[in-house]
């Protein structure tokens, strides 16, 4: 009985470890993970400001934002995010040349536990209006 009460101990100490190692790092956490523009028209340039923290135990550090077409950039912070932190990160969208619905994936690649996370934006370009005169 003593043997099997000793494995038990030592199982658990070691699964209690490893949920330990798990955890540990940077963990990025959006506020929110997609914006929707609704209705712009065409030329029309729109930004949005997502949040995110170092929801983790070790500094964050953004490597790279990547975006799906040249349509879209971003602005994203080079310094390390202490855990606890808040960041942001600033997409822009330019609809020039573009038409109709419009979706938009920006990966953000960094050391966090979850390394690739994904944020979206979405609008509906609308045709040019003529408001000269």
């Amino acid at each position: 009985m003593k043997k099997i009460f000793g494995v038990v101990i030592l199982l658990a100490a070691f699964v209690c470890s490893y949920a330990q190692e798990v955890e540990s790092g940077p963990m990025i956490v959006f506020v929110e993970d997609a914006w929707e523009f609704g209705d712009i028209h065409q030329g029309d340039k729109v930004e949005h400001t997502f949040e995110f923290e170092n929801a983790g135990t070790e500094p964050l550090i953004l490597s790279n934002v990547l975006t799906t077409c040249g349509c879209t950039a971003s602005d994203w912070p080079r310094e390390p995010i202490a855990p606890g932190e808040l960041a942001s990160l600033k997409v822009t969208f330019n609809s020039a040349g573009k038409i109709g619905m419009q979706n938009k994936i920006i990966t953000i690649v960094s050391n966090a536990t979850n390394s690739r996370e994904r944020i979206k934006i979405t609008t509906n370009v609308l045709p040019k209006t003529d408001q000269e005169g």
